[in-house]
């Protein structure tokens, strides 16, 4: 004699309890699609949060002071003419910046961009400070002077 299908001794068939295997995929989908989504909103947040880096003036970071030697911060400034110095190996390189009241001495290891020693360019320097020792920079960014911006009218 054949057993009907769903009365085994021991089961209950899923709509006696209230289930459909629809309803219980979707609710998978829907989980896994909210977990998904908490990941991706976490991983970008992450992501950013460690990557802004605000730009500080130079009196700005001198009075702030130490930052920690793992703090990144972003200074921009000028060069301050007759400043910097090469290194004997060509990659090494002090000199200094200035927001035209005070300045900062930096060293960089690396190669210096074109535009650095160009007077209208605008420097930004992307490393760490400690209070009394050099700004160790990692980063040389060089702001070309806008050739939109108005020339000075001699009157």
């Amino acid at each position: 004699m054949e057993k009907p299908v769903g009365k085994e001794k021991g089961t209950t068939p899923a709509s006696t309890l209230g289930e459909s295997p629809i309803l219980n995929n979707r609710v998978k989908f829907l989980v896994a699609g909210v977990l998904l989504l908490a990941g991706l909103v976490y991983f970008v947040f992450v992501t950013f949060q460690g990557s802004t880096v605000y730009y500080l003036t130079v009196p700005e970071l001198l009075e702030r002071g130490t930052g920690g030697p793992q703090t990144m911060v972003r200074v921009s400034g000028k060069l301050m003419p007759d400043s910097f110095q090469r290194g004997a190996d060509g990659l090494r390189a002090r000199f200094e910046i200035t927001d035209g009241t005070k300045a900062l001495e930096a060293e960089y290891r690396g190669v210096i961009p074109d535009l650095f020693f160009n007077p209208a360019s605008s420097i930004v320097l992307e490393g760490t400070y400690s209070a009394g020792r050099p700004f160790q920079t990692e980063n040389i960014i060089v702001k070309c002077p806008s050739k939109y911006s108005a020339a000075a009218t001699e009157g």
